[in-house]
């Protein structure tokens, strides 16, 4: 809550109370959620009041799920956050932002590339709306995880339950064995 205090006629200053709750928007594809999205969105969640994860279609990417799976994943990952909620973004994200009075597009960042891709499309969002993006450095735990990697990965049998939540983890594994995206075998241990 914010005082302000203006003189309108001669006499005692009033006071007006102005409430003010600051909204973002984490966008993404989310294809699947991964524990760098999560570490974003906590770290937003304590910036501002009110984040929206806004779940996307990417037309450029072959999605391991379809979106109304990407939106339940992600709701169930940030169940423990109470300011954040979890949406469908139907068409550009400045009208949604617009839409939901978001006054700020968060977006991680994990290094130079990652930067230079989202520039570009910060710029316009802002020349569009106003709207503004803020940046987060991924944690150097999280830094290396990427949603593209996780699949690729598990898809040669590598081990990525500790880069999703369990939940996610039991829905990939689902995934692929009913897409067959396995490049080999991975209902056997590798002897060692």
């Amino acid at each position: 809550m914010t005082c302000l205090r203006r003189k309108i006629t001669p006499g005692p200053p009033r006071c007006t109370t102005v409430s003010y709750v600051s909204i973002a928007v984490c966008p993404g594809s989310f294809d699947p959620i991964t524990l760098g999205h999560l570490d974003v969105i906590e770290r937003a969640a304590a910036l501002f009041d009110r984040v929206f994860v806004g779940i996307a279609r990417n037309s450029s990417k072959t999605p391991l799920f379809d979106l109304p799976q990407r939106v339940a994943l992600a709701t169930d990952a940030v169940a423990h956050l109470p300011n954040v909620e979890v949406v469908e973004v139907p068409g550009l994200l400045v009208d949604f932002c617009t839409s939901v009075g978001a006054s700020a597009i968060v977006k991680g960042i994990r290094g130079a590339s990652d930067f230079d891709a989202e520039t570009p499309m910060a710029l316009m969002n802002h020349h569009l709306t106003g709207v503004e993006t803020i940046f987060l450095h991924a944690r150097p735990e999280v830094a290396h995880i990427a949603s593209s990697l996780v699949k690729d990965v598990m898809r040669f049998g590598g081990e990525v339950a500790d880069m999703v939540t369990e939940p996610v983890y039991a829905a990939m594994q689902q995934a692929m064995a009913e897409k067959n995206l396995y490049i080999r075998d991975t209902s056997r241990k590798d002897e060692q």
